[in-house]
């Protein structure tokens, strides 16, 4: 029906509960919209899915304005989906462009959707295929615009409103496209009508569309008749035909239920009596081949002679001589086939019709009957004289029977002009003829179940096509999976274990060692009550202690090093797995990096992983195995552009940073945050030159410390004193010598070194009165016990000048707590410019003896000889118990 039919309701605001009513209401409606709007490229299956998505998309979010005018439809929810629906679905039709960003429903829908069927309404006729050829000719526009006057009935101004309010850049080229399509539906429902010319007439033009009005010339002699209101040319009966109208009515304006006719002419009307043209005159169907007077012979394509019966529509073949009615069609003599395969005879002529008329809308074009012949005309019409309809339920013209909607046929009671010979004659009409059903008009096929996307049949896909994608499908799987095993390896993405290589070992215990629920924790209450302090008493710290993914790549990594990863231990160090679960001291990020510290007793375990990516992980290891409480004050947590950050003990209470070369200089505090984790200090393990050299200064409940990193996981304790009791370098003295010493550190850098104590094993007067020079002995013992370095240096009376290497030696007891003594000498030149061989060795020596290049000998620990340049000597000395002892090498 049409949306003007019914009373409109008031315009206002359009709410969503009002938009859903009328959507759920009208829904085949709006789909079927949708579904003609849609371009028929897509093809059938996706125009019905795509229809539905369109339609079910378009409710509103919110409240939104309704029409601006009462006419534009009878409920304002209504026009508003449908105008979504026509938006969505002209913008359906858009084709997809490189550079611009794709609209949603240019996409296939997601819902709904459907698998292994293929969704197509009910197949129509050749009439329906027809049209849906000619509206995939048209543009998105124009085919909205057929869709709106023919299925809405809405007249050309609420169509440009519409279509405009839709998004249309021009609705009025749009319209113009729809009546292109209204002119090509006004011929084939007018073919067959009638129209007598005169002789001199061969031919008689088609309709044509001029300023709304379809109109008709006869021949030369086409004026033997009457003019009848409501025709273009004379000689043919009024109103028998499209032919013969003013205008043909659009499909807009076709008249619904309850609805009046449209303009005079409206087909169907009530015709006028035919006027005779001539003797012989010419008679042509619409859209046919004109026949030529008084042969048997076919004056074109399908085109029947005159006098041996004509058809107006192909496919029929009229009673005469026999002639041939066009390619493949005989003539009726004695019986002839009729369209194809029909026969047809003197007293009926086969109608053929593949549509039924579809309510009382517009007639189906007339027939025309040619003089001396009885034949079906047209759709829908019988011979004159034999009492058949004319059109759509309308008798032609001489029977007494009303033609068109209601108005008696005028050629009842009188004629508008001569009878043609034959016509209407007893012996001239033969009745019971079958009439043929009518054509339908493009708007009746609308409503046809061909474009009807609710009322589907189902047909299964390619099942070939789609044997073939489950196996690509299986395969492509397969492949992903293969994929994501492939990025899990390290380098490319953490796996469950992270960096580490593939596991070798079934072991329960080993297996055990690397579970994260496994690994000890001391509680944070502990330390203050233990018997003793080290790392064992240390708590659990750091705001990641409880990520048990990290822990497990920490301890896979632990277990089985990948080749990516870097590795690092101090001599003498094993790298192998824990025994057991080890004991965790912190988890946490420090430095943008992700760093785990064990202790299984042994050794520290440092694991550093990039808190983004996967590339830098690093594992170090360092020997700490007896450490007391200051052994186990502090560990290295992280390394940082030169910087470095300790963590250390819980009970530590001070922390701050002392510069070895600067012994009268106060240290600065350093911070430390609520795990323990200090602030960064530049670190003098990694520098090159020696202008500074930091330490670490803490403060305990028994005293300061100072601790010095060396590159290692833990820092060296730093000492002074004899060996058999040294203390920690923290007093003025201690300070001095240091200062003088720090820069020969570097020697015992990544040694694995505990702690290094300085020793000022003697004193000496030196030649010329050039003052009170001094000899230290430094050693740098190890955790693992072996491997010690110790290092001699004589010190000349100027403070600011540096230690001078006298001696180097590494694995003597010397300078030791095994034995306490050493022996060491250097070529010295005094300010005068001579030069000396200085000695001295500790305490226990009673003599010393020089030889070789330089001879001579002194009592007690000292000994100064002169000596030439570059001479070279070697230096002995007797203990007090008479042991002979050489010097340090």
């Amino acid at each position: 029906m049409s949306t003007q039919d019914l009373d409109p309701s008031p315009t206002g605001p359009v709410d969503v509960e009002q938009a859903e009513a009328a959507l759920v209401e009208r829904y085949p409606r709006l789909v079927r919209i949708a579904y003609l709007v849609l371009p028929p490229a897509l093809g059938r299956n996706r125009r019905v899915l795509t229809a539905h998505a369109l339609v079910q998309r378009s409710l509103p979010r919110r409240r939104v304005p309704g029409p601006r005018r009462a006419e534009d439809a009878v409920d304002p929810g209504y026009a508003y989906v449908r105008g979504e629906v026509l938006r969505q679905a002209l913008v359906a039709g858009l084709p997809l462009r490189r550079l611009a960003l794709p609209r949603r429903a240019q996409f296939p829908p997601l819902l709904p959707h459907v698998w292994g069927l293929r969704l197509f309404p009910r197949v129509g006729g050749a009439d329906e295929l027809a049209l849906d050829q000619r509206l995939s000719r048209l543009s998105g526009p124009g085919r909205a615009a057929y869709v709106l006057r023919g299925l809405e009935r809405q007249g050309d101004p609420e169509v440009l409103r519409v279509l405009a309010s839709a998004g249309v850049e021009d609705p009025a080229a749009a319209l113009a496209e729809a009546d292109a399509v209204d002119t090509v539906d006004t011929w084939d429902v007018s073919r067959g009508g009638a129209d007598a010319g005169g002789p001199g007439a061969p031919a008689v033009d088609r309709p044509s569309v001029v300023g709304g009005q379809g109109r008709r010339s006869g021949g030369p002699g086409a004026a033997g008749g009457p003019d009848v209101p409501g025709t273009s040319g004379a000689g043919g009966p009024a109103g028998a035909g499209l032919g013969l109208t003013e205008r043909p009515e659009r499909v807009g304006e076709q008249g619904g239920p309850g609805r009046s006719g449209g303009r005079a002419g409206r087909l169907g009307g009530a015709g006028g009596a035919g006027g005779a043209g001539g003797a012989g005159g010419a008679e042509r169907g619409l859209g046919l081949g004109r026949s030529v007077p008084g042969t048997g012979s076919t004056a074109g394509p399908g085109r029947p002679a005159s006098g041996a019966g004509s058809a107006a529509e192909p496919g029929y073949a009229a009673p005469g001589a026999g002639a041939e009615t066009g390619p493949g069609r005989p003539a009726v003599g004695s019986e002839a086939t009729a369209g194809t395969g029909r026969p047809a005879s003197g007293a009926e002529a086969a109608a053929e019709s593949r549509h039924q008329v579809s309510g009382a809308g517009p007639a189906a074009g007339a027939g025309r009957q040619v003089p001396g012949a009885e034949t079906t005309a047209g759709p829908g019409y019988r011979a004159p004289g034999a009492g058949a309809t004319a059109g759509s339920g309308r008798p032609a013209p001489g029977t007494g029977v009303t033609a068109g909607s209601g108005g008696p046929a005028p050629g009842a009671e009188a004629a508008a002009g001569p009878r043609q010979p034959g016509a209407g004659a007893p012996g001239g009409s033969l009745g019971g003829t079958a009439p043929r059903r009518p054509r339908l008009s493009g708007a009746a096929l609308l409503e046809s179940d061909e474009f009807d996307p609710c009322a589907l049949q189902a047909r299964p896909t390619d099942l070939l096509r789609r044997r073939q994608h489950v196996r690509a499908g299986v395969t492509a799987v397969v492949a992903l999976a293969v994929c994501g095993a492939l990025l899990g390896l390290p380098g490319d993405g953490w796996g469950r274990d992270g960096a580490a290589a593939p596991s070798y070992a079934r072991n329960p215990a080993a297996e055990a060692a690397l579970d994260p629920a496994a690994v000890k924790r001391v509680g944070p209450a502990v330390w203050p009550g233990a018997t003793r302090r080290d790392f064992s008493v240390w708590p659990a710290r750091g705001d990641l202690a409880g990520d048990r993914a990290l822990l497990r790549r920490a301890l896979a990594v632990w277990a089985r090093p990948g080749g990516a990863m870097q590795s690092s231990a101090t001599p003498g160090t094993p790298v192998g797995p824990p025994m057991g679960p080890p004991q965790l001291l912190f988890a946490g990020r420090v430095d943008a990096v992700r760093v785990v510290l064990f202790h299984d007793g042994l050794r520290a375990v440092r694991y550093a992983e990039p808190a983004e990516g996967t590339a830098g992980v690093a594992l170090d290891f360092a020997r700490t195995d007896g450490a007391d409480a200051v052994g186990s004050t502090a560990l290295v947590v992280s390394r940082a552009a030169g910087n470095v950050r300790y963590l250390t003990a819980p009970w530590v209470r001070e922390t701050a940073v002392r510069n070895l070369l600067l012994p009268a200089k106060e240290p600065y505090a350093l911070a430390r945050d609520a795990h323990g984790v200090t602030d960064p200090v530049p670190s003098p393990a990694q520098t090159k030159g020696c202008t500074r050299w930091n330490t670490l200064q803490t403060r305990d409940g028994s005293g300061l410390r100072l601790f010095t990193d060396l590159g290692e996981l833990a820092p060296a304790r730093l000492l002074w004193g004899r060996p058999a009791a040294p203390a920690d370098a923290t007093g003025p003295e201690a300070r001095e010598a240091w200062a003088r010493t720090a820069c020969q550190l570097t020697t015992v850098r990544a040694h694995g070194v505990r702690s290094v104590n300085a020793w000022r094993f003697a004193r000496q007067r030196l030649p010329e009165g050039a003052g009170l020079g001094a000899w230290l002995c430094t050693r740098a013992e190890t955790w693992r016990g072996t491997g010690d370095r110790i290092l001699a240096q004589f010190l000349v009376p100027s403070p600011e000048v540096p230690a001078a290497l006298a001696a180097r030696s590494e694995g003597s007891p010397a300078c030791g707590v095994r034995d306490p003594r050493v022996l060491a000498g250097v070529l010295w030149q005094a300010p005068g410019g001579n030069r000396y061989v200085l000695a001295a060795g500790s305490p226990d020596f009673a003599s010393l003896e020089v030889s070789g290049g330089v001879e001579g000998r002194a009592d007690g620990p000292v000994l100064a000889v002169r000596a030439g340049a570059g001479a070279e000597a070697d230096l002995d000395g007797t203990l007090r118990d008479g042991t002979r002892r050489a010097a340090l090498r």
